[in-house]
């Protein structure tokens, strides 16, 4: 089993160290397991470099199958942990990095205090993750959920904002409507996946309108926007979320208010297929409690 579990992670990171650090283990534990594995079975499952790990033609086979005897070990322990009746083992949870910051991780914080065989594996990024291949329990996405594989619970609601600093307003006015922007700086948000820079997005007389301001600065992080605003740079749009702290502080004051977009949908995202553990469960019930509290 312990082989098994080795071989298997490290098959899914592509990296032994990457493995190791999932595992809590050393990555020479883990490379030993591995070897001892393919001795066992005496065919050659990783090709080795200096740089990475890759499978042989052999080794993808292997995890298919490998892969299936775990998962339904898991299952057996699942139905152990539902008999007793408590969320436990490893939640793996991926969000978006502010989104995880601010709400995700108090929250699973709370739910370990309830539950204290739950551990968590949470993985904060603004890249797009496969939710089935990457092995997470649950994502939490924000826009809409087009993936007919997917059951997507709607936990909240992310808007979007014009802010700038009240010296900059100060300095170069308010712009009444969308179109003065071009008469400002616009500090614009550059997206990790694509590059490219984030149209600024409106509602004009109930009709959607997408502008692409010419940028002055361009930052790629949310809570960056907010300090390059906050100094004074330009006008930024980001969601509420990441301003609310500064709009409170008075840092930050919001601009063309009448002109946001339809909000975007918060939601968690799981795969329609697999079976619900109860750490899911809890997860996806305390969500949508903290979303009641706070609507």
């Amino acid at each position: 089993m312990r082989l098994l579990q080795a071989f298997a992670e490290a098959a899914r990171q592509r990296s032994f160290a990457r493995a190791a650090r999932e595992l809590g283990l050393s990555p020479s534990a883990v490379a030993k397991s591995v070897l001892r594995l393919e001795q066992q079975l005496r065919l050659r499952l990783f090709q080795r470099t200096t740089r990475r790990v890759t499978l042989t033609q052999e080794g993808e086979a292997f995890y298919a199958r490998c892969r299936r005897v775990l998962d339904e070990l898991a299952e057996l322990s699942l139905v152990a942990a539902q008999a007793a009746g408590a969320p436990a083992g490893t939640l793996r949870i991926d969000a978006p990095i502010t989104y995880g910051k601010k709400v995700i991780v108090p929250l699973a914080a709370r739910l370990v205090a309830r539950h204290p065989e739950l551990r968590l594996d949470l993985r904060l990024s603004d890249h797009f993750t496969d939710v089935i291949g990457s092995g997470v329990d649950a994502v939490v996405r924000i826009g809409a959920i087009a993936d007919q594989r997917l059951v997507a619970r709607r936990i909240g609601e992310q808007q979007l904002a014009v802010y700038g600093a009240p010296q900059y307003l100060e300095r170069r006015g308010t712009p009444r409507r969308p179109k003065d922007l071009q008469g400002h700086d616009c500090v614009v948000f550059q997206m990790p996946t694509s590059g490219r820079h984030r149209p600024w997005e409106f509602r004009v007389k109930r009709r959607p309108l997408v502008l692409h301001p010419a940028p002055r600065h361009v930052v790629n992080d949310g809570e960056g926007l907010v300090s390059a605003a906050c100094a004074g740079l330009g006008l930024v749009q980001l969601p509420d979320l990441i301003a609310e702290s500064a709009v409170r502080k008075g840092a930050l004051a919001e601009v063309l208010a009448a002109y946001r977009p339809a909000p975007m949908p918060i939601s968690v995202v799981f795969p329609t297929s697999r079976h619900m553990p109860p750490r899911l469960r809890a997860f996806i019930d305390a969500l949508a409690a903290d979303s009641g509290r706070s609507a």
